[in-house]
């Protein structure tokens, strides 16, 4: 596109300017440019204003950030960077790329005029096709996006220039007909920026507050890293101090031996390294000393500095509480755990999730006030003969975080989801946290599971900070995400969200998780909101884990407000909690859904969410929102605290199909004995309807029961036909249905793939009699015995009348029966 004569008054307006190196950058206009040459720009910091010369940015540059770019010739070309989208390349090789939008109805896929083709820009490779860009140039935005063959919407990066988000939150990219590359400037500096001060740049006649924008760090700036250990390091007599905070101007540490009014405070001054890290070594031991930084640096929207505010450390590896001071230990005095445990392969998993202070406030053993709060009690409960996780049989429990929250006292509740630091275990949960005593009461906890055969896995929350948010004050704009004007992003909606994709960022989360592994034995970590983290990091975190303990078990929640990342992360070796699992069976147990979904999650929700059978953590109740109970029951007002005979029946359904399904399965603490919250959806910090209320384990035996023998047999010698390592064969599975009902049988083992050994499962959630028609030769000539239907497991015993297996089976209402054949 040629450019216009005259220079409109929005073309004068910049609306963002960033720095690509500490001496080069691009500033963005509102409009294109339409005048015939551009004025220096003038750039304002430290000292006299400065003249900067600029240049028009390349248009194939902002083609390859935008996914469009207009030339002068008038042609619009789409455009996609494979090396933006991991696995791109593969898919492709086996597939098409489409490029979807208003212009063709989101309609694309299989119309070869829409189809990208292979090429280049800017000596990068792409899939690029070009058309006249009449068509696309209109108002409202053209809106578009790309699409693989399979159905596969590529996202839209979280720097795209062009990023749009629509009335029902979905992230596309726009063609601006006033924004198309004649925008987009770049300039050189004569010198490398201090970016411990604050910089704006504007036009000549206009710079000045009202006629300028601050001057962003790129990704340079979010790519700086420190090698070295950060945190309180006592070694060999000496203490050394390590921070990274790059736009600090000033960072002192503030050591204590006491608290309170005996306390002495000592001040000193660290010195930076060059590296955006600062250091101050003394020459001390100070094991068992409190800390606290303060730092000073740029007073402007990204940068919320107050050299008056104490600052816990990142890394400090204990806490007193939320607000710090950090506590200053050795090593050796923290130790390695080595128990000689070993991490139930994945398929062999069955956990259950579970909150330190739910298990243990009713714990129906003696404790003092102290233990019940936390990890001390909770240890205890594990080692007692009754424990209730021990005697549901599960062999894996993830606990809820135990990193240090933001609770004000150790006596106020809160899930965890809140995290202040994260390498010290939670005051709140510490008996005498000032002597940091959470370090050797977490490791013991870990233990008393361990000597259980229970793994632990920890949740933890990388994705956003809670109150205070310590990170901030080290660096807002490092650490945090937000949009030109310093605003934060909010798409974990908890008020911000971490910059996972600086390199520090990444480091923190890899250094975190290494800790409690070594120093605390737990077995893996599932990722609170790890959409927000994103594939790549994830990948680099499995990868640096996965050194430290191969067999590490890795789970993500793969959603956030922003988008679900469980199809990306189907190449790598992280699993995900299966949201579709839980929406299915809660429609599915009251009449609705169909045999052919039924089918899908019993195989293990393959290839679409899970490439291999552990990828999928099946689940029907978590601590979100309501429990499994108050959801399906047939009372008012969602409160299954008096569950209806049906509310019973649905429930035993529900952990029948749960624990026949292939993947992981997970249940929630108390859902085996009924667990509610009368009807309460978010229970965040109600202490008092989370407990666990063992009473009730006492109410509804017969359900504990139940699903204990479940999990038995799932763990046990049949459940090998349900523990699948890789994908079975393609005869191992044959269902069985009717059109006109949701009722199924499965045949697992029919090829006789897996060995003699065979299981029949059939499922009735109508509330009408059903007669199931099956092939006499899928089960003819063996020998079928019943373990279970929706009331009792039988094992060996006779119970009376007991379905037989037939070519026609009688299902009752919300009923469901197991076969198995080994011979």
């Amino acid at each position: 596109m040629l450019q216009p004569l005259l220079m409109s008054a929005r073309a004068r307006k910049i609306i963002h300017a960033r720095l690509e190196s500490p001496t080069h950058g691009v500033v963005e206009l509102a409009h294109d440019w339409r005048g015939r040459a551009v004025p220096p720009l003038v750039l304002l910091g430290r000292g006299a204003p400065q003249r900067v010369e600029v240049r028009r940015e390349p248009e194939e540059l902002f083609a390859l950030a935008s996914g469009y770019g207009i030339d002068a010739t008038g042609d619009l070309t789409f455009a996609v960077r494979l090396g933006d989208y991991p696995g791109l390349r593969e898919e492709l090789a086996a597939g098409r790329l489409y490029v979807a939008g208003d212009f063709n109805g989101w309609d694309p896929i299989g119309r070869p005029e829409w189809e990208l083709q292979p090429g280049f820009l800017a000596g990068e490779a792409v899939m690029r096709r070009s058309w006249r860009a009449d068509g696309f140039l209109s108002h409202p935005w053209m809106r578009f996006k790309f699409v693989t063959e399979s159905g596969r919407w590529l996202d839209v990066p979280a720097d795209a220039p062009n990023a749009a988000t629509d009335e029902a939150g979905n992230r596309n990219r726009t063609v601006d007909p006033d924004r198309t590359g004649w925008h987009r400037f770049r300039f050189d500096l004569p010198a490398p920026l201090d970016l411990a001060a604050m910089w704006k740049i504007g036009w000549g006649e206009d710079a000045g507050e009202a006629g300028s924008v601050p001057l962003m760090p790129g990704d340079f700036f979010f790519a700086l890293r420190c090698e070295a250990p950060l945190g309180a390091e006592v070694r060999g007599g000496a203490t050394v101090f390590r921070l990274f905070a790059p736009r600090a101007r000033r960072v002192d540490v503030v050591v204590s031996s006491a608290l309170g009014s005996n306390a002495e405070p000592r001040q000193y001054a660290l010195q930076a390294r060059g590296d955006g890290a600062w250091e101050l070594a003394l020459d001390e031991d100070l094991h068992g000393w409190y800390y606290w930084f303060h730092l000073d640096g740029p007073h402007d929207a990204f940068g919320l500095y107050d050299h008056s505010r104490a600052v816990l450390d990142p890394y400090a590896r204990a806490a007193v509480g939320r607000e710090g001071p950090g506590i200053i230990l050795r090593d050796d005095w923290i130790g390695a755990v080595r128990d000689g445990f070993r991490t139930p392969a994945w398929h062999d998993l069955v956990i259950a999730e579970a909150h330190v202070r739910d298990l243990v406030h009713r714990a129906p053993i003696s404790l003092g006030p102290r233990e019940r709060r936390g990890f001390a009690g909770l240890a205890a409960w594990v080692r007692s003969r009754d424990f209730y996780l021990h005697s549901l049989g599960v062999n894996c429990v993830e606990l809820q975080p135990v990193q240090e929250f933001d609770a004000r006292t150790g006596d106020e509740y809160h899930w965890g989801y809140m995290t202040t630091n994260f390498f010290s275990p939670a005051s709140a949960y510490a008996t005498e946290p000032e002597q940091a005593s959470g370090v050797h009461e977490f490791q013991d906890l870990v233990a008393a599971f361990h000597s259980r055969g229970i793994a632990v896995i920890l949740d933890v929350v990388f994705n956003h900070v809670g109150e205070p948010a310590h990170l901030m004050f080290v660096d807002k704009l490092y650490y945090f995400d937000q949009d030109a004007a310093g605003n934060l992003t909010n798409w974990s909606g908890c008020g911000n969200d971490l910059r996972a994709t600086a390199a520090m960022s990444r480091r923190l989360i890899i250094d975190s998780c290494t800790h409690f592994l070594r120093s605390y034995g737990v077995d893996g970590f599932r990722f609170d909101l790890a959409e927000l983290l994103g594939a790549d990091v994830l990948l680099e975190v499995e990868a640096a884990l996965k050194k430290v303990k191969p067999d590490v078990i890795l789970i993500a929640e793969p959603w956030s407000y922003r988008g679900h990342v469980a199809r990306e992360l189907r190449e790598t070796g992280w699993a995900s909690w299966n949201d579709g699992y839980r929406d299915f069976a809660r429609d599915y147990l009251r009449g609705g859904s169909s045999a052919a979904s039924c089918e899908y999650f019993l195989k293990g929700s393959p290839w679409h969410f899970a490439k291999w059978p552990a990828q999928t953590v099946n689940y029907t109740e978590s601590h979100d929102d309501r429990t499994w109970i108050d959801v399906i029951t047939e009372n008012h007002q969602y409160d299954g605290s008096a569950p209806t005979a049906n509310d019973r029946r649905r429930t035993h359904l529900m952990v029948a199909m749960l624990m026949m399904s292939v993947g992981i399965p997970m249940l929630a603490s108390g859902q085996d004995f009924l667990r509610s919250k009368h009807g309460v959806s978010n229970t965040y910090q109600r202490g008092e309807l989370n407990a666990l209320d063992y009473h009730r384990l006492l109410r509804y035996p017969g359900s504990h029961t139940y699903v204990a023998a479940w999990v038995a047999f799932r763990r046990g010698p049949l459940g090998h036909l349900l523990r699948h390592y890789t994908r079975v064969s393609e005869g191992f599975f044959r269902f069985f249905s009717l059109p006109e009902s949701t009722a199924v049988a499965a045949l697992y083992n029919a090829d006789g793939s897996a060995g003699v050994s065979r299981l029949l499962f059939a499922m009735n959630p109508t509330l009408e009699d059903v007669h199931l028609s099956i092939p006499n030769a899928a089960v003819a000539g063996w020998d079928w015995r019943v373990v279970a239907d929706v009331e009792q497991f039988f094992g060996e015993r006779s119970a009376g009348m007991r379905p037989v297996v037939s070519d026609v089976l009688f299902l009752p209402p919300l009923s469901c029966v197991l076969w198995v054949t080994e011979a």
